[in-house]
């Protein structure tokens, strides 16, 4: 029953994400009336990162979470980010021969600007363009966006499940779990059998806290950017600068852990003739990198195609400018909506496999 329960409030949950995108398309609706809807405005301005994190509301009755702005630009600079939203956005020509504009802001100071989220020093108050992008210089940015929250508030709640977990073992020995620990258990064993199958007996248990962190990492992230706890959740899954260090980390682990054979194979491929190694080397070695490559290419593409295909389908509505078609586009993105849900899982498991698999080709002996 408890289950059953967990999954009617998960699945009111996702009707209410299904309502965030409808908010900001009436916005861009009001705000161009003579140009019309802007579909690849209202889906890039979800799926992207921003510098505030918007909860409810729009225009003087919106209510934001303005997060810091941390800037390395002649010294530290530190400043909230609702310094840029302290008047109109600025509209300029981008491109004479097109007349595409852009609407950027301008911070208290009269430094920086804020364009699309990036930042840009201000040369002489102003932001100059060549061919549709700004000339202006960009200053070190480290500041706390809404994907490095929703990463804190993650990696927060991992430690939280994954401390009470060993706590209750602690405490209660090799017994039957109960509670959290019933939950969390199957999980982990999934884990530990994936290391065991891809690694090997001998060198699997070293593994398996990366496995383990790098699966739930990715499913408890994944599973926040279907469901918002904090309105308008972050899609940080569907960044592919964290798909990309997630990548990096599998391939350190994969290279670092190589033994003899796994160099052998790369230098000098058994059964090989002397003369095709040349073209053999680099096409192995490039395999080294396509490998992880995949990785990133594969959490980001998955997770954004969702999002995406999400707000394509509510957009429908404001398209066609009748209500009528949230009978379609409504019960159609709440079907790839739960459908996210077995591949936010799904993601988490092969992104943990495939390291697995290749940790163990990288360690695997030679055989004789």
């Amino acid at each position: 029953m408890s289950l059953i329960y967990s999954m009617k409030r998960f699945l009111l949950a996702l009707i209410a994400l299904l309502m965030v995108p409808v908010a900001f398309a009436s916005e861009s609706k009001e705000n161009h009336e003579e140009e019309g809807f802007n579909v690849n405005e209202m889906i890039m301005h979800h799926v992207t990162d921003a510098h505030e994190w918007h909860l409810w509301g729009e225009h003087e009755s919106a209510v934001s979470v303005y997060l810091p702005i941390i800037l390395i630009d002649n010294g530290l600079q530190v400043f909230s980010s609702k310094s840029f939203y302290h008047s109109e956005p600025i509209e300029v020509v981008v491109d004479e021969a097109t007349g595409a504009k852009a609407h950027y802001f301008v911070d208290v100071t009269g430094k920086y600007a804020l364009l699309h989220e990036k930042i840009y020093t201000l040369e002489n108050g102003a932001l100059k363009f060549h061919e549709g992008h700004p000339e202006n210089a960009m200053p070190l940015d480290f500041s706390i966006t809404k994907n490095v929250l929703s990463l804190f508030f993650g990696a927060i709640l991992i430690m939280f499940l994954m401390f009470t977990t060993a706590r209750y073992y602690k405490r209660n020995g090799a017994v039957a779990p109960k509670g959290l620990a019933k939950f969390m258990e199957p999980l982990i064993l999934m884990v530990r059998d994936v290391a065991l199958d891809n690694i090997g007996e001998k060198k699997y248990k070293k593994y398996i806290p990366y496995l383990t962190t790098i699966f739930f990492f990715i499913w408890i992230n994944n599973m926040l950017g279907l469901v918002p706890i904090i309105p308008g959740g972050a899609n940080l899954t569907g960044n592919i600068s964290v798909t990309l260090v997630l990548a990096v980390f599998t391939l350190l682990f994969t290279v670092l852990s190589a033994n003899k054979n796994y160099w052998k194979h790369i230098f000098a491929t058994p059964g090989v003739p002397v003369a095709l190694l040349p073209i053999m080397i680099p096409i192995e070695f490039v395999g080294i990198l396509t490998k992880p490559f995949a990785l990133m290419i594969r959490l980001f593409a998955n997770m954004t195609a969702g999002h995406v295909i999400v707000l394509a389908l509510i957009s429908i509505i404001f398209i066609n400018e009748n209500a009528a078609w949230g009978g379609l586009s409504v019960p159609m993105s709440l079907f790839i909506s739960v459908l996210e849900i077995l591949v936010a899982f799904l993601q988490g498991y092969l992104f943990a496999m495939l390291s697995a698999l290749f940790i163990g080709a990288a360690v695997e002996e030679a055989h004789h």
